[in-house]
């Protein structure tokens, strides 16, 4: 769940993807992109205008939560976080996995597209942040790139959002020293 926290903040909210501005995306085009973003092989959902418009705004909150665990501050993370589980209601549940077993899942209080999601993710971050793995979430380190990432490195030394933002600071740093 927190790889598809990613995908909706950095789609989602306002800033830069590298160096590259990036606006939310305009009201009429919001659904499509939305659904784009939560589209898999097996699942094409729904998506309206309120509930791109819903997804928005949950994509708001999420930049907070990795905005913050990212400098550290994890009371504005869990608290964050919190008021989110309880607006989405997330409730822990076993449904059947693609492939039988059983797999945990967090439902929302309402069979609503903002309120499912936003239940299962809300829940998948405050396992991170309760545990060791809150200094797993990051913002990108690239100046002026502001996109998040989730840090799935052996060593958790990850610092940008892309191999792209990477390569140049890289560059950037290297060209700092030929002077």
């Amino acid at each position: 769940m927190t790889e598809q926290a990613c995908k909706l903040v950095n789609a989602l909210t306002p800033g830069h993807d590298g160096t590259r501005v990036v606006a939310t995306p305009p009201v009429g085009r919001r659904a499509e992109v939305v659904r784009d973003l939560l589209a898999r092989p097996d699942y094409k959902p729904q998506v309206g205008e309120a509930a791109a418009d819903g997804m928005v705004a949950l994509a708001e909150s999420l930049r907070i939560v990795f905005a913050a665990a990212a400098v550290g501050d994890l009371d504005t993370a869990a608290t964050t976080v919190n008021v989110l589980l309880r607006e989405m209601g997330s409730v822990p549940q076993l449904d059947r996995a693609r492939g039988g077993g059983w797999a945990l899942h967090f439902h929302g209080r309402e069979p609503d597209l903002v309120v499912g999601w936003g239940a299962g993710i809300a829940a998948g971050l405050a396992l991170a942040i309760g545990s060791d793995l809150a200094g797993r979430l990051g913002l990108c380190q690239a100046d002026p790139c502001d996109r998040v990432f989730v840090d799935t490195s052996k060593n958790a030394g990850r610092r940008f959002c892309s191999t792209r933002c990477q390569s140049r600071m890289k560059a950037a740093a290297h060209r700092a020293r030929q002077k």
